[in-house]
């Protein structure tokens, strides 16, 4: 009789949450899950931009997913290699060579530039993802989907209009262009998790992104290494729990819904981003931070119900043929 393979630990947490949000349709379960990537994100970003005001970008780069591959190894070597080997090799390092390129820009920015104003420029991301879906994927593009982006980045803008300006001969406005460069670049990042998800597991994606970004990562961290104390050192491994944590559902959002109809969700990281910059830095959010907020909260309850009404009417139009 031949030994029952062990479930891997990724397959158990989506059954547990499959169960539990059986009674949801999928773009809202596809919405939870970007949401709480977000708010998981918005907690890594705080810590990372704590420890990049000591260290140097490119180390803290590094270190972030080395230290993210050594928090999944434990779970990898209980399961074996087989378990985690990709069909797609040559994606798999692609996209880990494209989110370097994109963390690189992100990371020289990081120490630079407020948390809400980094996520905000961030918000520019779902406008390539969007227009990336529909000519790669054939997504469709309902008008709702459209018009929950455009009010999402009416509220960006709101946010950061009065602070980012092309033509800042400042400092601060060069490393805001250099986050907002980062954007597409992480657009097409994610388009490739997509594409991978159609034969790659969420464990096999993640572990994957790990390796090749610490790859990749290596050379500049080495190039610019400082010694670090003990509190640094744990700060990296928190960062490296909470970066596989937050990739981990940020690909199940892709498995389970379109990728432009879990776009909305990610406005609500400006929130999260505004409460961890006044608890953490002191930042008090302005005025035009709190309209913003208010204009991207009402755009992604609204897609929402509406993505849900669609899926409830396809079903039963399914149900009835």
């Amino acid at each position: 009789m031949s030994a029952v393979p062990p479930v891997a630990p990724w397959q158990q947490l989506h059954d547990a949450i499959h169960r539990r949000t059986a009674h949801l349709s999928t773009t809202t379960r596809g919405l939870l899950w970007a949401a709480s990537a977000g708010f998981i994100f918005s907690l890594l970003n705080a810590t990372m931009r704590s420890l990049t005001l000591t260290v140097d970008p490119f180390q803290s780069q590094f270190l972030r997913y080395a230290f993210g591959l050594a928090v999944l190894l434990p779970i990898v070597w209980r399961h074996g290699l087989a378990a985690y080997r990709p069909k797609d090799m040559v994606g798999q390092f692609t996209r880990g060579g494209l989110h370097t390129l994109g963390l690189c820009l992100w990371f020289v920015a990081l120490p630079k530039i407020p948390l809400a104003d980094m996520t905000a420029i961030g918000f520019t991301g779902p406008i390539f993802i969007m227009i990336g879906a529909y000519l790669f994927f054939r997504e469709p593009m309902r008008w709702e989907r459209w018009l929950a982006t455009a009010l999402g980045f009416a509220g960006v803008m709101i946010v950061v209009g009065p602070k980012l300006s092309l033509g800042n001969p400042g400092a601060a406005g060069l490393y805001h262009l250099v986050m907002l460069a980062s954007a597409p670049v992480f657009a097409g990042s994610f388009l490739l998790t997509k594409a991978l998800t159609r034969h790659e597991n969420t464990g096999t994606i993640l572990v994957w992104q790990s390796i090749t970004v610490s790859l990749f990562s290596l050379p500049l961290a080495l190039w610019h290494w400082q010694p670090l104390s003990a509190g640094q050192w744990a700060g990296y491994l928190l960062c490296g729990v909470l970066g596989s944590a937050g990739h981990y559902c940020l690909t199940r959002s892709f498995t389970v819904a379109d990728i432009s109809a879990t776009q909305s969700a990610k406005f609500l990281d400006l929130i999260w981003a505004s409460m961890l910059g006044f608890l953490l830095f002191a930042d008090v959010p302005s005025q035009s931070t709190l309209i913003g907020g208010v204009l991207i909260c009402a755009a992604t309850v609204w897609v929402a119900r509406r993505e849900a009404g669609h899926d409830a009417r396809r079903s039963q139009e399914a149900g009835g043929a």
